[in-house]
């Protein structure tokens, strides 16, 4: 009976796994058909970024949007050749907590990102490159995502991490974390009805975050 359990616990596991993958193959399927052009900003990153309406919330027909739910900062790596081809004048990345839910290092998630910057600069090298802060999360006023808040203390540090990268490689790093958490450092409950993603004002104040960059 044991090992009747412990193998539908796995093969529930690796169903759900598949299940992720599958989302994330179509994903990359339909960005590898659609074009980037040089005068396209491109917001890039994970469900966070993937659930927003970047061209309509900007007004602007050049914002495209290439975020993949529960993508990691490793995964954007095997992503990028569609979009480093198309030489697009702005990039726009929110990436890693996804990868800090999973265990994964701050160090790592700055050295994968480092990487992504280098393709860049050195392909694409006209693209004005952004990085923007891992938002926050709130564990307190909600429970359906343990493995982000258990790992929360790691953002703030990740963060700075990632702003001594954006000094070290001449690119913009811009705080969003500050627009968005509460006095406790927690996403505001304002701006998200489960602790990780943002519901539309969220994604307004956000956009009156960045803007000036956007335009």
């Amino acid at each position: 009976m044991k090992r009747i359990l412990i193998l539908s616990i796995a093969l529930f596991a690796a169903g759900a796994a598949f299940a992720q993958s599958e989302y994330n193959y179509q994903r990359r399927s339909l960005f590898e058909v659609l074009p980037v052009l040089s005068s396209d900003i491109v917001f890039l990153g994970n469900s966070i970024t993937d659930g927003c309406e970047w061209a309509e919330l900007f007004n602007n027909r050049h914002v495209k949007n290439r975020g993949i739910s529960a993508d990691r900062s490793g995964w954007l790596l095997d992503r990028l050749d569609p979009i480093i081809g198309g030489h697009p004048k702005k990039l726009f990345l929110l990436i890693g907590t996804n990868d800090l839910a999973a265990g994964v290092t701050p160090e790592e998630i700055v050295a994968n990102v480092s990487k992504l910057i280098d393709r860049f600069q050195s392909e694409s090298r006209w693209t004005k490159i952004y990085v923007q802060s891992i938002l926050p999360v709130n564990g307190v006023d909600f429970s359906k995502f343990k493995n982000h808040y258990a790992h929360s203390h790691l953002i703030v540090p990740t963060n700075k991490k990632l702003e001594a990268l954006c000094d070290e490689k001449g690119v913009t790093y811009l705080d969003v974390w500050g627009a968005l958490a509460d006095h406790d450092g927690k996403l505001d409950k304002r701006y998200t009805n489960d602790g990780l993603h943002l519901m539309g004002p969220g994604y307004l104040v956000w956009r009156d975050a960045i803007k000036y960059h956007v335009k």
